[in-house]
């Protein structure tokens, strides 16, 4: 029983990654997005950030779904909050391998980096804080 928890406890690190990836990624090829659909630079923030702020809104009530239904409000949970980061960086390759840069117009704004590496440095804030109201919500439904 423990190697399916283990299981569930790495897909819900595969999902915490999936959820800065896909925000990291749009906010990086805003200049490719608009080159390949042909939108104004400001038309492709206005969709990203869009898309941002849904994902976060779903990815946010998915996790606390699956946190509450898969992880049982274990201490081990807060593995999660290292746990993302392998399948973050595995992501991130293998997005680069299968789309590198070739136009020279496509590279983002130095700002941009500053933005995700701002991102990169809370996340795990929130995964934890995430993992504390599970904890918490499971304790104070046991009483």
């Amino acid at each position: 029983m423990k190697h399916m928890y283990f299981l569930k406890l790495n897909v819900v690190s595969m999902v915490y990654a999936f959820l800065i990836f896909v925000p990291i990624e749009l906010m990086a090829n805003v200049y490719r997005i608009s080159r390949l659909t042909n939108w104004q630079i400001d038309t492709v923030h206005i969709v990203t950030l869009l898309v941002i702020l849904i994902e976060v809104i779903a990815g946010t009530m998915i996790l606390f779904y699956l946190s509450k239904k898969w992880l049982d409000g274990r201490k081990a949970n807060f593995w999660t909050a290292i746990l993302w980061l392998p399948y973050f960086l595995l992501m991130m390759y293998v997005f680069a391998s299968l789309f590198p840069i070739t136009n020279g117009g496509d590279v983002p704004n130095p700002v941009t980096g500053l933005f995700i590496i701002g991102g990169l440095i809370v996340y795990p804030v929130y995964i934890v804080i995430i993992n504390i109201i599970g904890v918490k919500k499971d304790i104070l439904q046991a009483n």
